[in-house]
Formats: structure tokens, sequence, C-alpha cells
């Protein structure tokens, strides 16, 4: 059994590498690339897999999942710039695969500690653009 979480947050980033200049930082990354910054509103689905428990009828407490998704995710990256002011996304580049390899990894151990298993991280950045990571 799948179950899914829906969270949303909003969040400016910039694709760059910080070792070439500007003119290739556009040529491979392109209006992503601007020195000013973009944003997205991003949603998020964090998918827990597992039996189902007879005495709850729960894979897992959806209101745990919430609470554990907000804390350790959503406040961290909520109206922020990725690339300035979150830890987890520090040093690296902070393209949709990369965030969602973060996420995974910032949830993996809360998640296992109420009884949980991720299945999937989904992030999706534009209604066009999205990732789904399953793991290592």
């Amino acid at each position: 059994m799948h179950i899914t979480r829906r969270e949303r947050f909003n969040a400016a980033h910039r694709l760059f590498r910080p070792d070439w200049d500007d003119e290739k930082n556009l040529e491979v990354f392109g209006k992503c690339s601007n020195p000013n910054w973009h944003g997205h509103n991003y949603t998020l689905f964090v998918t827990v897999k597992g039996r189902i428990d007879p005495e709850t009828g729960f894979v897992i407490n959806l209101k745990h999942l919430s609470h554990i998704i907000k804390t350790y995710i959503i406040d961290k990256l909520d109206h922020k710039n990725l690339n300035l002011e979150v830890d987890f996304m520090r040093n690296k580049i902070v393209s949709t695969e990369n965030i969602a390899v973060a996420i995974w990894n910032e949830l993996d151990q809360p998640v296992k500690e109420i009884g949980g298993k991720l299945h999937c991280v989904k992030l999706v950045e534009t209604e066009n653009n999205y990732v789904e990571f399953f793991g290592n």
C-alpha cells in the first residue's frame, strides 16, 4: 500500500556553477541562471509505503507525516532562497533533481522513526516539469 501527502512551498533559486562565468552558465542553464534569481511555486508529494496496520487502518498517520514534512522541509524551504538560505542545499547545483534527492535525505530517517518507509519524493516545479526520486 502507498499513501501520499501533498505540501506546497514557494522558493527562489539560481541554476549556476560558481566556477563558470556568466556566459557559460547562460549557455548551459539558460534564463534559469539569472544572477538575480527566479522563483517557483513548488508542489511536493511524499509517498510512504507499507502494510495497513489492522489496529488503526493506516499505513502511517498522515498527521505525523505532515508534521515531519513541515518541520524538516517546508519550514526550511518556504519563501527562501534555496542557494543561500537552505543548509541541506549548500554547495549543490540547485536543480529540481538535486532538491528532490536532498528532500529524500532529510525525510528518510524521520519517516522511519514513525514506522514508515519512503517510496517516492515527487517535486513539481512547473505544470510541465517535475521529478520523482525513489531513493538511492
